[in-house]
């Protein structure tokens, strides 16, 4: 079994800090005044898009496209409202959560690079009715860094 790296990139559009380096990583932000969790979070100008939610709410399972050998999965997750969504990936098996809070918009960017992820599959969301989420699913190079 390989395990499993997920890292995140400071350079997104909606990223307020870098992330950090340890164990399965994710960086959390506010997103910048005036964004909505209507729309998905977007990507960089590197990374293509491989699926896409508009804000929703409640449980919901999204298919994406296949991507190159490579090239890793991008899941980046925009909610408001209290409450705790859960994101698994599949065929990958990678899962995550993210705490979301009533008065403020908050943006998940989660990028992973195991074997089989350039395969298509599916992502899916647990969320409480509470919680408004929107999602953009993507595909991009992997980070550069020790091997």
């Amino acid at each position: 079994m390989l395990p499993l790296v997920v890292a995140c990139s400071p350079d997104h559009p909606d990223s307020g800090k870098a992330s950090k380096p340890a164990g399965p990583s994710k960086s959390e932000s506010s997103t910048p005044a005036g964004e909505s969790v209507k729309s998905p979070p977007d990507l960089d100008g590197t990374e293509t898009v491989a699926g896409r939610q508009r804000g929703t709410r409640g449980e919901r399972t999204l298919e994406y496209r296949k991507g190159e050998k490579g090239q890793d999965l991008i899941v980046a997750v925009r909610c408001q409202g209290k409450g705790e969504i859960k994101v698994s990936l599949n065929p990958v098996k990678a899962r995550f959560p993210l705490k979301c809070v009533d008065d403020e918009v908050t943006t998940i960017y989660n990028q992973v690079g195991v074997t089989g992820v350039e395969k298509r599959g599916t992502v899916s969301v647990q969320a409480p009715s509470t919680v408004r989420w929107s999602m953009t699913i993507g595909r991009g190079e992997p980070p550069e860094g020790p091997g």
